[in-house]
């Protein structure tokens, strides 16, 4: 079987498919909106996720943080999550051959494909998707309120908005058909949860070659013709710091990625190139004080507890003073907290 070509009229398609199937913007129930991260096994980057949550609080973000889980993620991480507040959402890994996984720019990337799982979350009109290594730094709420049907992310190599290609721009795989007309960032996101896009994700990954940048590279290609640009300020990557300084002003950045090598803040020592540009460590720093303020915890005490939970486990449990009701759903478990009101 020959792999599909994907053109401009599927694009449109794909347009129409997420105009119908959802409300028209003047519509939309803000209510259904959220922002979505993603975690897989049990390592640090939960400390991430934490951040994320913090941060998001801390710039009074009016959706909830919903966190797309993979099955390995233990249940004390996940019970982190639960008391900061985060609907908590277990999905099914997307696996691909081994043999595959060994072309990806870092072994590691070939799990990133789990994240079309996403798109599943149809209970959602619309969601922004933020890596785990982001941090929100200003409300970015109003992403929300951008027209329907369209795909918008920053680009990941700010020489993009000049005449002259740096070096370090990403190169558009060839064999992935036309380039599409900016190539984005896929760690933070504005989509359209979908049923039917979802499954053309899973369809279009079954023929398409391995490419260094893994789902980055077939979410540009897929979203091509309905892409829209934002505001590098919305995804400023830490790379961008030293190749384009002169685009990006650091006090007008809302949302940080510290996907550059060695700059998880968790993890930060400052030895890796770049790493002591002072830039760098007053956004590490300014990261470490939102993590380690515990006035941006949530309250967990029962009193004045007023978040919405929804983990994944065997029963109804308690967690944080309010009660985990549990129903079975396509042979899983989950679980929807309702909230102790205080008497």
């Amino acid at each position: 079987m020959s792999p599909p070509e994907v053109t401009t009229s599927s694009s449109n398609t794909l347009n129409n498919n997420f105009t119908s199937s959802k409300h028209s913007n003047n519509n939309i129930n803000e209510n259904a909106c959220a922002y979505i991260t993603f975690l897989a096994g049990d390592g640090d980057y939960i400390k991430g996720v934490v951040g994320l949550a913090k941060g998001l609080r801390k710039v009074k973000a009016a959706y909830p943080l919903v966190v797309a889980v993979l099955p390995d993620v233990p249940e004390e991480h996940r019970r982190v999550l639960a008391n900061q507040g985060c609907i908590v959402r277990q999905i099914e890994p997307v696996s691909l051959p081994d043999d595959v996984k060994l072309k990806f720019a870092r072994p590691y990337f070939g799990i990133n494909y789990s994240k079309l799982r996403i798109w599943e979350l149809v209970e959602y009109d619309k969601m922004i998707y933020l890596d785990a290594d982001i941090q929100v730094f200003d409300n970015i709420d109003n992403l929300f309120d951008m027209e329907d049907g369209y795909f918008y992310a920053v680009v990941d190599c700010l020489c993009e908005m000049s005449s002259k290609p740096c070096p370090d721009k990403i190169q558009w795989p060839t064999e992935l058909g036309p380039s599409p007309p900016f190539y984005f960032n896929a760690g933070m996101f504005m989509f359209q949860p979908s049923l039917s896009t979802y499954k053309h994700l899973l369809y279009t990954l079954n023929f398409i070659p391995s490419t260094p940048f893994a789902e980055q590279d077939l979410l540009n290609m897929f979203f091509r013709d309905i892409s829209k640009p934002l505001d590098p300020a919305y995804n400023l990557l830490l790379t961008m710091r030293w190749r384009h300084p002169e685009i990006v002003e650091v006090d007008s950045v809302k949302v940080v990625h510290y996907c550059a090598p060695g700059s998880k803040p968790w993890r930060f020592t400052g030895e890796e190139p770049n790493m002591d540009r002072e830039d760098i460590k007053m956004l590490v720093k300014r990261w470490w004080d939102i993590y380690n303020d515990e006035n941006l915890d949530v309250d967990t005490s029962g009193a004045s507890s007023n978040h919405h939970l929804s983990v994944l486990v065997a029963g109804g449990v308690d967690v944080g003073g309010d009660m985990v009701m549990a129903s079975a759903t396509n042979n899983s478990v989950r679980c929807v907290a309702t909230t102790a009101n205080a008497a």
